[in-house]
């Protein structure tokens, strides 16, 4: 048991880092020699705020937000995991931390849909970009934070 909740402790502090690095990294969207991310475009070494129209930027400004609160959520879940660690009766089940888990799990899929419905239209027409390793960790952290949720759901301190 003790070995488990090792492991699940390091996935989640894994997924808590990921979930920086894809929120902040400019990888989302990527060609040869240009990327883009959440809050700048880069050509080569120059960085620019991320140009959308106008009618997009509220869809930008709530995929940005939901990431960050993602990376709050798990934050806190990973902290209220380590108090529930050590101050919770045997027996019992770490629900606060799953619930928190699970809030940030919903977070993490409404930005992830988001950009993925509404924004690689925007980057496809030069068929050069395809997505970057920002995506990808935030649908990594989309899998893991519902695996991990469920598990502090189901699991009882011993």
């Amino acid at each position: 048991m003790l070995v488990l909740l090792a492991g699940i402790f390091v996935i989640h502090t894994a997924t808590v880092i990921m979930l920086f690095v894809s929120t902040i990294a400019n990888a989302w969207m990527v060609s040869s020699k240009n990327s883009s991310g959440l809050w700048q475009d880069c050509i080569g070494n120059d960085c620019i705020d991320v140009g959308f129209p106008e009618d997009e930027l509220p869809a930008l400004k709530t995929v940005q937000a939901f990431m960050i609160l993602a990376i709050i959520f798990s934050f806190i879940s990973l902290v209220m995991f380590i108090v529930q660690l050590f101050t919770m009766e045997k027996g019992k089940r770490f629900y606060i931390t799953g619930a928190i888990l699970l809030i940030c799990w919903v977070c993490v899929m409404i930005a992830v849909s988001i950009y993925t419905a509404r924004f690689p239209q925007y980057f496809t027409p030069s068929g050069q970009y395809h997505h970057g390793y920002s995506f990808i960790l935030a649908w990594i952290c989309f899998c893991f934070s519902f695996i991990i949720g469920v598990l502090y759901l189901v699991l009882r301190k011993k």
